[in-house]
């Protein structure tokens, strides 16, 4: 395997990343890294061609120490910079997302970025599409190379990619015992030619072999954020037992390679023919493992290689949901199990109108609502009547030509509705959708399925011609809030 690939026009990266996520964990007691000295511990790293480093704005003083790198080191001009803008959930203006990428771009001493990737935390609220939007003009204007976003399910990768947004790379969990990258997202990918990033294929180091043979470990002695993040993984997928199962059928393929588990853990997702690297964490300055992940590279893992980890992985439960679930819905595969360390509230993404005594409104702004009368939904007592509802957002058509992606963003503002009034889907008792092209009715209708799936309301679907230029679908749904 060659130790570069193309991710995108003019930018050529190395199949392994360094991660840099632990930058903040080492400055966890408040001190800060000097960054030349600790920039020249990444010159090990480019001499033997890991010259693809990954950043966040969360992560301690990393784009600082890079760009000291890039700025001042004879290799500097080897090096790809790639960050993550993480914003807060609610509204974002074009000026947010100006000052977030300047800040970077300060940070990093650089006039451009070689890829900016976006986090959404809440997609039944449009806001993460202005915010990729406005990212485009940034794109535009020349201070962002390429556009990437972190922990999209295929769902809203496809909204995004439909609607016209240049996306080129998606970074998600993806390790032997989360194969959710295998699954809807694969063919969104193949569509929109959309690289993945799999980070967390260690599993915060429970995929080494540090880990073979061992007793399951108490809570309390988890030592780091990755093991109590990772363990939740184990947990999720089957617990221990079915983990040393996997565990064990990786250190068979190791030993016939003469390499780490942790070596064939990480080729193993290399071989998803949609993932164009790993991101391997390092500490720069404390330790690297550039010559055992040199190794990566030169493995050739044969059938019967393959066919042994698929095997055991029978044996695991699938991780729930789509990528990046962990980060949006429970069970919340994260280090504290929930959100608190990330997040203190979602904003409702409507404001209520209280109408009379026992009834609600709710107003999405489309134009159509003020010119034909109505509203986006209305609360009577404990029933909730959401209108015929489109992929419209403000006086943007999203979704483009793909039914599918116009269905996901119209269910969205359904679910926004929904949790408004402080509901979600599972209140749903009835939908009737309308396709304008009965050609369409197939996506449309596994995208209905997707959503609304072990809720199962009554269901109609029709052809009918919709009003409205390049509108494929419109869904109309019925609730009831349970005491």
């Amino acid at each position: 395997m060659t130790a570069k690939i193309h991710l995108a026009k003019n930018l050529e990266i190395s199949r392994i990343i360094t991660g840099l996520w632990q930058i903040a964990d080492m400055e966890r007691d408040g001190k800060t890294l000097d960054p030349v000295a600790t920039a020249a511990f990444m010159e090990p790293y480019v001499v033997d061609g890991f010259t693809t480093f990954d950043m966040a704005d969360h992560y301690g003083s990393s784009e600082i120490i890079t760009g000291t790198f890039k700025n001042n080191n004879p290799l500097g001009n080897q090096v790809q910079l790639f960050t993550k803008w993480v914003p807060e959930p609610g509204d974002i203006t074009l000026a947010d997302v100006r000052t977030a990428t300047q800040t970077a771009l300060d940070r990093m001493q650089q006039t451009s970025v070689d890829l900016m990737q976006f986090h959404a935390w809440n997609y039944p609220d449009p806001s993460w599409l202005d915010g990729l939007f406005h990212l485009k003009q940034l794109q535009e204007e020349g201070l962002i190379k390429h556009i990437g976003v972190t922990n999209f399910d295929a769902a809203h990768l496809r909204i995004a990619c439909a609607s016209g947004i240049p996306i080129v790379s998606n970074q998600i969990c993806h390790s032997l015992l989360d194969q959710r990258a295998a699954t809807e997202m694969t063919d969104v990918c193949t569509e929109y030619d959309v690289k993945l990033l799999a980070f967390g294929t260690l599993a915060g180091g429970f995929l080494t072999d540090k880990w073979l043979n061992k007793d399951e470990p108490a809570e309390t002695e988890l030592t780091t954020w990755s093991q109590m993040k990772y363990k939740r993984f184990i947990d999720a997928a089957g617990g221990w037992d079915n983990y040393q199962n996997v565990l064990s059928a990786t250190k068979k393929v190791a030993d016939r390679h003469d390499v780490s588990i942790a070596n064939i853990a990480s080729r193993y997702i290399l071989e998803n023919l949609n993932v164009a690297a790993v991101i391997v964490g390092a500490r720069l300055g404390e330790r690297n493992h550039i010559q055992d992940n040199k190794k990566i590279l030169t493995i050739d893992l044969s059938a019967e290689d393959i066919n042994t980890i698929k095997e055991a992985q029978k044996m695991l439960l699938p991780i729930p949901g789509n990528c990046g679930d962990e980060y949006r819905k429970p069970p919340f595969l994260t280090a504290s199990g929930d959100l608190s360390h990330h997040l203190e509230k979602i904003p409702k993404p409507f404001t209520i109108n209280k109408s009379s005594e026992s009834r609600e409104q709710i107003f999405s702004g489309t134009e159509w609502e003020s010119f034909a009368g109505y509203c986006r939904a209305v609360k009577e007592d404990n029933r909730i009547h959401i209108s015929g509802t489109t992929a419209t957002h403000g006086s943007r058509k999203i979704g483009g030509a793909d039914a599918a992606a116009q269905a996901h963003f119209v269910i969205d503002k359904i679910e926004a509705v929904l949790q408004t009034f402080e509901t979600t889907l599972e209140s749903v008792v009835r939908t009737r959708i309308f396709v304008h092209n009965i050609d369409d009715w197939e996506p449309v209708a596994r995208a209905h399925g997707e959503r609304f799936k072990g809720i199962n309301p009554a269901n109609t679907l029709v052809e009918a011609k919709l009003v409205g230029e390049g509108y494929l679908v419109e869904i109309e749904a019925e609730a009831i809030i349970q005491n």
